[in-house]
């Protein structure tokens, strides 16, 4: 079986695994999850296997197994570092793999992190992304006192108060984007001209002001980062729901889907690239990718079991917004390229274990799939965009 495209794929980094008992595993590395060198040797392992990207997860308040409550728990992992200093930390020990970190759009000023991710793209020489995400925890609110967020269950999403926060939530992550992508543009790419013997530096024409009005954010701009090497630093999101797919269509150039079947995963691009056209982008590339949770072994069997006995120890069992998938390498090739027909373009694997199941996709997964003409086997570009499939977009406010 060959795919139609070759596929692209990411991983995302969380911890010692996206199971709350991975770090209880032989593999896992507990005492080393807040040192540089964990973070380095997970991406430098990313990398060996050609992926596109990583993400890094992050977060405001600590990690909980509830919604938008702290459950108090002290047998899990607790904690982060913060995911653009990952990125930056680990960027000049790689040469090829994307690196997206995670930013909160819900307490974060568009400003800084506009500066941060053109950091990033300078000190990765092109590679540089980000994740929007948005926040309803209250207690994450409580560490800034600038906006009170009501509590709010998992269950209680689909009422009146849960849909109205959620559509003020993503209708402001509209706005951060569209901020950070003005602030990208707010320098032309030759607005700095160095010449010593004239003693100009920059061209103050060719930096403009973005002069953004809207109802979460007025920004004046410009920025005090030249533009980015790719000019646009990839945005992506997480989509689960009719109001982040508007979200997707609109903003990002890449979205991360959670469907549970074929049927699903059609329905959900449909929706996607209907919100699309009707922000008038229907011409502009805009990836759409699986996620999925994965516990990988050789013996299927084993796979489950490692589930089963993670869930003993974490006391429940472990669900997730995306599949769980519990195989083989050669079993998840066939799901991912059974997936692509309905139009997804990617996936983004969230490992059970990082410390079995990323080697278990780098040296088992993408392998299969290179058997199968489904996946690189160089890296054939030298930006993220590139990468991607994405031209180095025009400056919107040069003058041709």
């Amino acid at each position: 079986m060959s795919a139609t495209s070759p596929l692209h794929l990411a991983v995302a980094l969380d911890g010692a695994g996206w199971h709350p008992a991975a770090w209880r595993e032989p593999q896992a590395r507990p005492h080393d999850l807040l040192t540089a060198g964990y973070w380095a040797d997970l991406v430098t392992e990313a990398e060996h296997g050609l992926l596109d990207f990583v993400t890094f997860e992050d977060a405001l308040g600590l990690q909980s197994s509830q919604f938008t409550e702290l459950d108090g728990r002290t047998d899990q992992v607790r904690g982060k570092l913060d995911a653009v200093l990952i990125a930056a930390r680990v960027a000049p020990l790689t040469r090829h793999i994307g690196l997206v970190p995670t930013v909160i759009a819900t307490h974060t000023e568009p400003f800084h992190i506009s500066k941060a991710i053109a950091t990033l793209d300078y000190v990765s020489t092109g590679r540089a992304g980000l994740r929007v995400q948005v926040s309803a925890r209250p207690n994450e609110a409580a560490h800034f006192g600038r906006r009170t967020i009501p509590p709010l269950r998992i269950e209680n999403l689909d009422t009146a108060a849960g849909r109205a926060l959620t559509t003020e939530l993503f209708e402001e992550a509209a706005d951060y984007i569209e901020v950070v992508r003005r602030l990208w543009d707010s320098w032309e790419d030759d607005a700095e001209i160095r010449d010593a013997a004239t003693g100009r530096f920059i061209d103050r024409d060719k930096l403009h002001y973005i002069d953004f009005e809207g109802k979460h954010f007025s920004v004046k701009g410009p920025s005090i980062t030249p533009r980015p090497p790719q000019g646009q630093p990839v945005v992506s999101a997480l989509a689960h729901g009719s109001v982040p797919n508007q979200l997707v269509g609109r903003s990002a150039d890449i979205g991360y889907v959670t469907p549970h079947d074929t049927a699903q995963a059609r329905a959900i691009v449909a929706e996607i690239r209907a919100a699309q056209a009707a922000a008038g982008r229907a011409g502009e590339p805009l990836h759409i990718f699986g996620d999925l949770v994965v516990f990988l072994n050789d013996d299927p069997t084993a796979a489950q079991d490692t589930k089963g006995r993670l869930d003993d120890l974490a006391g429940y069992t472990y669900t997730s917004d995306a599949t769980v998938f519990t195989g083989t390498p050669r079993q998840l090739a066939d799901l991912l390229l059974e997936w692509q027909q309905a139009g997804l373009s990617g996936f983004r694997l969230r490992p059970g274990v990082i410390g079995h199941d990323l080697e278990a996709i780098t040296r088992g997964l993408v392998p299969e799939l290179q058997r199968r003409g489904a996946f690189r086997r160089a890296y054939e570009a030298a930006t993220l965009r590139e990468l991607l499939g994405f031209a180095r977009p025009a400056n919107r406010y040069a003058t041709v």
